[in-house]
């Protein structure tokens, strides 16, 4: 593998859990009824890569559930990231 497609795997890897935990960190500060984090940065963080991890984590907290963003707009980040991804780890490396 090259230093790219290593480098391409941690950058995924790691978004994803940056995606997951902010989606996790804003419903708990929704159940504190605190100030929370802005949905723009949530769905900034998607669009950057994250949308894997923050999909999995509205799905398993049921959280942004209801808002058509996320709803909507989290599966279909989550299509094109993955059929970028693909498209990364077996044509680029070609």
């Amino acid at each position: 593998m090259n230093e790219f497609i290593i480098f391409v795997i941690i950058y995924v890897v790691f978004i994803n859990l940056f995606g997951f935990f902010s989606m996790y960190r804003d419903k708990q500060l929704a159940i504190k009824q605190q100030r929370r984090v802005p949905e723009r940065k949530l769905i900034n963080i998607a669009i950057i890569g994250g949308s894997v991890g923050s999909f999995i984590a509205m799905r398993m907290f049921r959280h942004k559930t209801r808002h058509t963003t996320f709803s909507v707009g989290l599966p279909l980040l989550v299509m094109l990231h993955l059929g970028i991804l693909l498209f990364i780890l077996f044509y680029i490396q070609a």
